[in-house]
């Protein structure tokens, strides 16, 4: 019975050959035939896959059907709001304020209200106006020459080579159009984030791409020269990133070109990998250094550092080193281990750093209760399709946001999945000519404006809505969570949210006093006899 398509092709290839001496017509029918039967041949001769070699032909299907697995659940299967990683319903109001069609939704909402972790805003009975070009954030300490004044929404780190060349062009393009900064990711500054002039925030991870020597090293030289360039408005030093915290960058090496291997400095045909760490530095107090050798040379432009927070300690260790030497970021950018990438492992991916709340909360009380949050601006993502999602990381301290998957949606992407095969069917996430000349600049340049923009309106009128007239002075008690059917509090009686110096006097909360006591300034580890002595006391 296995093979019963296969006999049966066979058989009727017989039949046909028969016949074709009666009727030369049937020669059609013997052609379709042919191809059937010499599959089926090679399916039951292979040894890779038993599918195949115990349903000749036939097992072809479940690969098929593997291959078009994401299609099915999202056309046929999914709801409008259990899609992951976004649900139709996020992505549906991307499409639309891209395209500027209507992005309202009658009947009501389809979100369960009095399910548990439901979170919402309250309004005022005296709403307020809000303009949305008043939102925006000067970026800069007092050691910052060049300060930079930020929309509130910008496009988070995403490099050419994991990214099209019409990706870069046309988000660019349109951070260019909307008086927006436009990350270029770790992957370097291409022809194409200079191209439309848009405002660059240019990350140097520790493969140090565009400012790197033969041996993979930090070089000073050519980091001042293209640092200097007026489109890059600030440094952000990558030292790692959500989905695949304390691994690495990946670009397959099927979507590495000749152009994107000189852009890079690196050897065509191998996957290109960015090393765990970097070699620039070793302690937080070269940390420190770094980002003022970084500022010199850059000639006084802000300094940010982009991390996934891992063991709160070695944070800790770095916020030491500032307070003694006395240097600080301009602004400290986090992800949550549920933050995206092209490529990443399944188990880094699914089991490696901290969520992105719990790493936001941490990071804003660590600055306010050390008294550096005045100095330090916080940046932060998490999935922001909405003006909601911008609202909530607002009220939990952040200062600016980022986004990224968002903004490829705003470009085309279909969640198709494919982002590390270099066969993305709309042009985003690939170097496929073909595929990426699908992508027209000139539109999707403009969807990636509108995007923008009809966002920071609906912050806006949210804030209005509240009767918060400054965005500044959102605070964990404006925002209201479902912790039962019968319960809601504002998200400040949940968390800890600490006074501005308390660590100073001495006043941490127990479940970091560990950790805070045991970090060092001198080393990312933890001193073993200090921690020792802690754990006997």
């Amino acid at each position: 019975m296995r093979s019963l398509f296969w006999y049966a092709s066979a058989m009727a290839l017989v039949f046909h050959a028969i016949t074709f001496f009666i009727s030369p017509y049937l020669l059609l029918l013997c052609l379709l035939t042919l191809p059937l039967f010499v599959i089926g041949i090679i399916d039951m001769k292979q040894t890779k896959h038993s599918i195949r070699r115990n349903f000749p032909v036939i097992g072809h299907m479940r690969y098929l059907l593997e291959m078009i697995r994401p299609e099915i659940n999202q056309y046929f299967i999914e709801s409008n709001t259990d899609g992951t990683p976004f649900s139709r319903e996020e992505r549906s109001v991307v499409y639309q304020r891209s395209k500027k069609v209507t992005d309202t939704i009658p009947f009501g909402t389809q979100r369960n209200v009095y399910e548990e972790g439901y979170e919402y805003v309250p309004h005022s009975m005296s709403p307020v106006h809000v303009d949305p070009k008043s939102l925006r954030v000067s970026i800069g300490g007092k050691e910052c020459k060049k300060p930079y004044l930020a929309s509130i929404f910008n496009i988070s780190a995403m490099s050419y080579g994991s990214l099209s060349k019409n990706s870069v062009l046309a988000l660019n393009g349109g951070a260019k159009d909307g008086a927006f900064a436009h990350n270029t990711g770790e992957g370097g500054i291409s022809p194409y984030h200079l191209e439309n002039g848009g405002d660059l925030i240019w990350q140097i991870g520790t493969g140090y791409f565009g400012c790197r020597d033969d041996q993979g090293n930090f070089n000073p030289a050519l980091f001042a020269e293209r640092a200097s360039d007026d489109r890059v408005k600030m440094i952000e030093i990558k030292l790692s990133q959500g989905a695949k915290p304390g691994h690495g960058g990946i670009l397959p090496k099927e979507k590495l070109t000749e152009e994107i291997s000189k852009i890079r400095s690196v050897p065509m045909g191998k996957d290109v990998i960015s090393p765990p760490g970097h070699s620039a530095f070793n302690t937080p107090k070269e940390l420190c250094l770094f980002i003022k050798k970084l500022r010199d040379f850059s000639g006084g432009k802000p300094i940010g550092i982009k991390l996934s927070i891992g063991r709160e300690c070695e944070f800790f260790a770095f916020c030491k080193a500032m307070l003694e030497t006395g240097i600080t970021p301009d602004y400290i950018s986090i992800d949550g281990s549920e933050g995206g990438t092209g490529a990443a492992p399944l188990e880094f991916s699914n089991s490696v750093g901290m969520p992105g709340q719990d790493a936001i909360l941490f990071v804003v009380n660590t600055l306010r209760g050390l008294n550096l949050k005045k100095d330090i601006k916080v940046l932060a993502s998490g999935k922001l399709t909405s003006a909601f999602g911008i609202i909530r990381l607002l009220s939990m301290g952040v200062d600016v946001c980022y986004a990224a998957r968002p903004f490829m949606l705003s470009l085309g992407c279909i969640q198709a999945l494919r982002c590390n095969t270099n066969d993305c069917p709309t042009g985003v996430a690939t170097q496929d000519p073909h595929l990426v000349g699908g992508l027209v600049v000139t539109n999707k340049r403009k969807r990636v404006k509108n995007f923008h923009e009809q966002t920071i309106k609906g912050v806006a009128e949210i804030l209005g809505a509240m009767g918060v007239s400054d965005h500044h002075d959102l605070t964990p008690h404006h925002l209201r969570r479902r912790v039962s059917q019968l319960d809601v509090r504002p998200l400040s009686d949940m968390i800890p949210w600490v006074e501005e110096g308390s660590y100073l006097k001495g006043e941490i909360p127990a479940n970091w006093k560990y950790a805070f006591e045991a970090a060092s300034s001198e080393s990312f580890r933890l001193d073993k006899a200090k921690t020792l002595s802690l754990q006997l006391s």
